[in-house]
């Protein structure tokens, strides 16, 4: 593994938290576990010290469920849910490359801390930030550190980007093979998680010899390596190459999901954006001619084909929303999901919340600590009112979301 930040090396003195976590703890209720199949109707999950020590059918519990404090719920019982593509550093307002081009340091570190917050309160325990400028890099640490709670993150820093391509204002620009090299090893040093790269817009971006550069370099890193890639040229490309995942998808060939099948490729899709502009924008000061635009894209089912054949084909599919984008507030989550399942990327709700429970948990290299509740995880379990299992709107109905087993919205 590459050598730790140096933000690692320093000791920070906490204050003690002044409502610690019960050592024990049991909740009863509606269970979901996060995998297919996984419904207990009248079951529990029980937690100690952080971690879950027991999941089953409430009618297994024993009295007291051995001597801890027992809630019920009267809901539905989930893992913490990930959002695998979000801009901690953006809150949904209209001009991305304005906040990013003149927000201070300081204003870009108080709106990670709120959406951080909104993540948490949405039942949202895990993010991956996919840039904006460094400022991911100093949430991590706040959060690690316990300056600041939130949500356990996973960080990309800046973004690499060919010199002047799609997105510039907001990534780190790089040309040739040895500053493509060098700009993974600056976010190695600032402690990130993987690697994001832009790989097109409208057209493809990127020599050869630069794409091998950058996955090459990241993979000697121990890091994985995701691409933004939302057509097929730039799909096919970006996978043959030798990237982890796909951000956004598009239109694809039978040849080019094939090739992420036999590579073992994800996508993580990002409909919200599309979604909410088309519903919402209005509201957020869009201007009407660009609402009606984003109407026109949504109605027209044929732009989701490509990714649509690829999910009934099987290749995973995680979720995200691209939070932080124009009219996407870090807290929109049932939107995405039943998007999901409109257009057939998910079969139905509850294949739609394994996408962003277990599935995203093993997507993001996590999938032996989170994502399921299941004995010996961590203790990231979200309560939500009413069943999403049977209507995807109750996920934003959330009562109760606990991190490592203490309650924190």
């Amino acid at each position: 593994m590459p050598e730790a930040p140096a933000w690692q090396f320093k000791s920070v003195k906490r204050v003690p938290d002044r409502r610690p976590a019960p050592a024990k703890l049991t909740l009863r209720g509606r269970v979901f576990t996060g995998r297919l199949g996984g419904v207990i109707e009248d079951g529990f999950v029980r937690i100690e010290d952080g971690r879950i020590s027991g999941v089953g059918s409430a009618s297994d519990l024993g009295s007291g469920a051995d001597g801890g404090e027992v809630v019920d719920t009267g809901g539905t019982i989930l893992p913490g849910l990930f959002n695998s593509h979000a801009h901690l550093a953006w809150d949904g307002a209209n001009d991305l490359a304005t906040q990013s081009l003149e927000d201070e340091p300081e204003i870009s570190a108080y709106k990670c801390a709120a959406n951080m917050l909104r993540s948490l309160q949405a039942g949202v325990t895990s993010v991956r930030d996919l840039g904006m400028n460094r400022t991911g890099f100093y949430a991590k640490q706040a959060v690690a550190q316990g300056v600041f709670r939130g949500p356990k993150l996973r960080i990309c820093g800046e973004a690499i980007v060919q010199t002047g391509g799609h997105t510039y204002w907001c990534c780190r620009e790089a040309s040739g093979p040895d500053e493509m090299r060098r700009a993974v090893r600056d976010q190695v040093r600032h402690g990130a998680d993987l690697i994001k790269i832009m790989a097109c817009h409208d057209t493809l971006e990127f020599t050869d010899e630069e794409l091998d550069a950058v996955i090459d370099e990241t993979h000697r890193n121990g890091l994985t390596i995701t691409s933004h890639a939302t057509f097929d040229a730039c799909i096919r490309r970006v996978v043959e190459h030798g990237v982890d995942m796909v951000e956004h998808g598009g239109a694809m060939s039978d040849e080019t999901i094939q090739l992420l099948l036999d590579k073992d490729v994800a996508i993580c899709t990002t409909f919200s954006p599309l979604v909410l502009q088309a519903k919402e924008g209005l509201a957020w000061g869009m201007p009407e001619w660009k609402v009606e635009e984003r109407r026109r894209l949504v109605a027209d089912r044929s732009r989701f084909e490509g990714v649509v054949k690829a999910a009934k084909a099987g290749v995973p599919i995680v979720f995200g929303t691209d939070a932080g984008s124009p009219v996407v507030p870090h807290d929109a989550i049932a939107g995405e999901l039943a998007f999901m399942v409109e257009i057939g990327v998910s079969s139905d709700n509850e294949d739609a919340l394994v996408s962003i429970t277990s599935l995203a948990a093993e997507r993001n290299d996590v999938g032996d600590d989170r994502g399921a509740l299941e004995d010996g995880k961590a203790a990231d379990v979200v309560v939500v009112e009413g069943d999403p299992l049977a209507d995807l709107t109750a996920i934003d109905d959330v009562r109760a979301v606990y991190l490592d087993g203490t309650r924190v919205a």
